[in-house]
């Protein structure tokens, strides 16, 4: 069984004051033509089709054109994906039944009564069966009524809620299994906080959407979506494939690509990347403005000046943008910075709680902090 591994497409993104939808549809096209050369038997995406849950209609024909290209590539494969928290999942689950008769499967919500469970989707090559779990993005309150509540009629963590989801269904041991997830997993005992993260993915305060990994043991692999990062869970075969396309100056640099991955008797699992060449690289340059100058191409780049002294140069922005016309940003290593009580250095990023909290001197009783972090999830989740 051989079946491609995606997620994170994230169509209709802007890269800081720049459309992508050139971009993107230069990559998904590429994606269809390293498809049609490979034949896979399936291509599964790990949510976030899109950026925004009310796409636009660029976004919805861009892929639109992705889906009908991909299925006349490999008509005879399965075609599976689910939402993503970027995604409306209600808009992802419309015409599912439909669209499952054209080995199509788009799969917006997770289980949410306790007689519903997991789609599973069952394919089978000369091993016998593989069976693909399509798990949408999860936040406790959607499945309450299955996992139930703590002690206080509250939500569980995001950890037990996906064990306990995850942990009812009936799983075939002596067959081939593959999860399809879109969550923040990490292996047992790792800090969230040293998890490397993109400017360009959503963080929960406090990282209360942390599971841990130990549950993606159950499967031969684990299929997931959500960081941007290429990476794995803790094992080579639970994997975050990252985004087909930098989303962020944070990914400049990355490479980005497809895992193949070839599955043949139980226990046997091979990964391969298919490497993706982007229409442009998002890129940083660094060095004094002459230097810079040298170095100008169309590429997506963020330029930072590391003059000393002040620039007296009247026409240094023009000059910039003339070198770099996909220019996202103009930086200084060294800024002059007023003292408003805390001096932070240029490169110092700081989380939103932390931000916030740094107005709140006196945000001392744990319930008040406790609040703030569930006002600042709230609000990230809707934005």
């Amino acid at each position: 069984m051989r079946f491609f591994h995606l997620s994170d497409l994230h169509i209709g993104l802007k890269l800081m004051n720049r459309e992508l939808y050139e971009d993107q549809e230069y990559i998904l096209n590429q994606i269809i033509k390293i498809a049609a050369e490979e034949k896979p038997d399936a291509v599964v995406i790990a949510g976030d089709i899109y950026d925004k849950a009310i796409p636009s209609a660029e976004a919805v024909k861009i892929f639109d054109s992705f889906v009908s290209g991909l299925t006349a590539a490999v008509p005879d494969a399965e075609i599976m994906m689910i939402s993503g928290n970027h995604d409306s999942a209600p808009r992802v689950n419309v015409f599912r039944s439909v669209l499952e008769r054209q080995k199509i499967h788009m799969i917006g919500m997770p289980p949410q009564l306790p007689e519903e469970f997991i789609e599973k989707v069952t394919l089978q090559d000369a091993y016998g069966r593989v069976n693909f779990y399509l798990l949408p993005f999860v936040k406790p309150s959607m499945v309450k009524l299955i996992v139930g509540s703590d002690e206080n009629g509250n939500n569980l963590s995001y950890h037990d809620t996906l064990h306990k989801l995850i942990g009812r269904e009936s799983i075939e041991e002596n067959e081939r299994n593959v999860l399809v997830s879109h969550q923040f997993y990490l292996p047992v005992g790792a800090d969230p906080d040293k998890a490397e993260r993109m400017d360009s993915e959503i963080r929960t305060v406090g990282n209360i959407d942390e599971v841990k990994a130990d549950i993606l043991e159950r499967f031969d692999y684990a299929a997931l979506g959500h960081i941007h990062k290429p990476m794995n869970a803790g094992s080579q075969v639970c994997r975050y494939c990252g985004t087909p396309l930098a989303c962020s100056v944070s990914e400049a640099g990355q490479q980005k690509g497809i895992i193949l991955v070839e599955m043949g008797k139980k226990g046997t699992v091979q990964t391969t990347v298919l490497p993706l060449e982007p229409l442009r690289q998002v890129r940083v340059i660094s060095g004094t403005l002459e230097q810079v100058l040298k170095q100008g191409c169309s590429d997506y780049v963020s330029v930072v000046l590391t003059d000393k002294a002040d620039l007296d140069v009247i026409d240094m922005q023009d000059r910039i943008w003339n070198a770099f016309p996909n220019l996202l940003e103009i930086r200084r290593e060294t800024l002059r910075r007023a003292d408003y009580g805390r001096a932070y250095a240029p490169e110092e990023k700081l989380d939103v709680f932390e931000l916030c909290s740094s107005f709140l001197p006196d945000l001392d009783e744990e319930e008040q902090k406790l609040l703030l972090q569930d006002v600042i999830n709230t609000v990230q989740e809707g934005c």
